[in-house]
């Protein structure tokens, strides 16, 4: 399979609706196709896995192409310099969660781009360090202190008035609150300090994730706390 053939599968999949809502992503029309992630989601199966071909693909610029980029790269093929290439040829929050969760929280050390980006000015590096906080709880075992840790960043660097990284930050926030009671009394009480300082971004964070924070209920079987408005949480 050849790069103009993927092009031509992508095509023939393509819908003018679909393609109205990635546009309203950001992504210029001239940059995608138009097709669901579901069915990127079968074609990656389906395509070469060599990095140097993905990178090709990346390269089209087509926004299909980079999701079947990160769908289909491995992650223990990425370097470094790899993956500030491909984070520098991200516009839209979409192809940003799917790369932290797809290739970036499976390398051995990712808590260095968090520590790294948290702080970046660049829109996209910055929603990706709150975006792999989110991640991390699910993907690890946090002790105390690391969630600790991870909460007083989230304090420190949510004054950011940019809707993405507003919404990834009150995202890692709840998270990590539903990694277990205490945790869940930890960020409420981060929330609570954030809604106290001047930052209106800090302010609009706490106030949106203690929307589900202070509903999260411990069920029966789950190590992770869910919603008491699930269906699931109805029942405790």
């Amino acid at each position: 399979m050849t790069i103009d053939d993927i092009i031509t599968l992508l095509k023939e999949a393509a819908s003018e609706k679909f393609k109205t809502n990635i546009i309203k992503l950001g992504i210029p029309a001239e940059h995608t196709i138009g097709v669901p992630t579901s069915e990127l989601r079968k074609l990656a199966k389906k395509i070469p896995k060599e990095k140097d071909f993905l990178l090709a693909l990346w390269q089209t610029g087509y926004h299909e192409c980079k999701i079947l980029t990160v769908l289909a790269l491995k992650p223990k093929d990425c370097t470094d310099e790899d993956i500030n290439y491909l984070m520098d040829g991200i516009i839209s929050w979409d192809l940003c969660d799917l790369f932290c969760k797809n290739i970036l929280i499976k390398q051995a050390d990712f808590d260095r781009f968090i520590q790294r980006w948290i702080d970046s000015e660049d829109l996209f590096y910055k929603r990706a360090a709150f975006t792999l906080i989110a991640s991390t709880s699910t993907h690890a075992s946090l002790s105390s202190e690391e969630i600790k840790n991870y909460l007083s960043l989230i304090e420190i660097h949510s004054d950011d008035d940019r809707l993405l990284v507003k919404k990834a930050a009150s995202w890692a926030l709840r998270e990590l609150g539903k990694t277990n009671e205490e945790a869940k009394e930890l960020a409420i009480n981060t929330a609570e300090t954030m809604q106290k300082q001047d930052s209106k971004a800090k302010q609009w964070v706490a106030k949106d994730a203690l929307k589900e924070l202070v509903l999260l209920v411990q069920a029966p079987g789950r190590s992770r706390l869910i919603s008491a408005k699930s269906k699931m949480g109805k029942e405790v």
